[in-house]
């Protein structure tokens, strides 16, 4: 007799519509939907964000705020610390951001620059581990920020070696817009990056993300070969240069990405060193 959680294993698998808990849906988007611009707001204006009725928001924020989720004050609505235990138990649960760190710290203590870890989520790159040096963006970057993957380094590495349904989802259903006067956007254009960037197994994007931001990208792969991540680094165009970027950077951050790869299987057991030594 077949068991009743392969057969829901099964269905969960291919997607079935009869499986897909709407109001599941419906409650994490009501969850996203606080952010910078709305840290509190009110049932009204979650019912506008979402989309969804109001006596729906009602359930939603009352169930949320049973769970612990969210907090109620004065007609307002925020999110408690409760939260950051979905993010903790994502980090804590990827052997892949534990094993990043040593070597993210090693790479800005060697470059005297910020150090990332990000993954791909649809058309984006979510920061998944970051060792912050100077300020170099405009936007607070901190583990969980998100920005396009068609004009960083990191996207770029992360697109190389996605599949093309992956790639052609991000090309043309998502269309990449122009952040700088420098931003690819030509989907031509984009693929024969991608391809440079398989070629030569490292990314450096100058100034697409934001004026005056360069950095440099290199795939981190797990023990079956799969690019799992990207680690970067970045600077200003003050700072450095693509060719010195090139020169001095990209060779540490192939042994770091090597290595983060060597201790999750993809290839020899690299070996320990303390965290001043740097990488060779």
């Amino acid at each position: 007799m077949e068991d009743p959680s392969e057969q829901v294993t099964t269905s969960a698998a291919v997607g079935s519509d009869r499986d897909y808990v709407q109001s599941l849906d419906r409650g994490l988007a009501l969850l996203l939907a606080f952010d910078g611009e709305h840290p509190d707001p009110t049932l009204a204006e979650l019912a506008q964000l979402t989309g969804f009725s109001r006596p729906a928001v009602r359930r939603f924020l009352i169930t949320l705020e049973r769970l612990g989720y969210v907090r109620a004050h004065g007609g307002r609505f925020s999110l408690t610390p409760r939260v950051l235990l979905i993010g903790q138990h994502y980090t804590e649960s990827h052997a892949l951001i534990g094993v990043a760190q040593p070597y993210l710290l090693q790479l800005a203590e060697r470059t005297g620059e910020s150090a990332s870890l990000a993954v791909l989520d649809n058309a984006e790159v979510v920061y998944v581990g970051r060792v912050p040096v100077r300020r170099i963006m405009s936007i607070n970057v901190q583990v969980g920020t998100r920005v396009p993957a068609h004009a960083t380094s990191m996207g770029r590495v992360l697109l190389a070696w996605s599949p093309a349904a992956v790639v052609d989802d991000v090309l043309t259903r998502r269309p990449p817009v122009a952040l700088t006067a420098t931003t690819i956007t030509d989907g031509v254009a984009l693929r024969d990056a991608l391809h440079l960037v398989r070629q030569q197994g490292w990314s450096i994007v100058n100034e697409e993300l934001e004026p005056g931001l360069l950095s440099a990208s290199a795939p981190v792969r797990d023990r079956s070969g799969t690019v799992v991540a990207a680690l970067a680094t970045s600077t200003s165009t003050g700072r450095s240069s693509p060719d010195e970027l090139e020169r001095d950077v990209i060779p540490l951050l192939l042994d770091a990405a090597g290595r983060i790869s060597s201790e999750l299987g993809f290839g020899p057991a690299p070996i320990r060193q303390s965290a001043h030594e740097g990488f060779y």
